[in-house]
């Protein structure tokens, strides 16, 4: 009997506007930022979809981050789109 895995985190690629919000960004804004990104990797239903497109919206408001983000047919990659700590 072969053991239970979690699910494969995907990987996350970030696009230019998401580039160049992140480097806007101060070290603490980053930190946070990084654990959603984590968090949406491990899991990339966590956000909520954006009606009439393929993105997706992710707002965690305990670290006051969110992130706009969509994911290939395969979930195997994470495109972010936007970013904003």
């Amino acid at each position: 009997m072969s053991p239970d895995h979690s699910e494969r985190r995907s990987h996350v690629v970030m696009v230019e506007p998401a580039l160049t919000q992140l480097a806007k960004l101060t070290a603490n804004e980053t930190h946070r930022l990084d654990r959603a990104i984590v968090a949406i990797s491990v899991n990339p239903r966590l956000g909520t979809g954006v009606p009439g497109t393929p993105l997706r919206d992710y707002v965690d408001e305990i670290d006051g981050v969110r992130v706009i983000y969509y994911v290939t047919a395969l979930r195997t990659i994470t495109i972010v789109a936007y970013v904003e700590a």
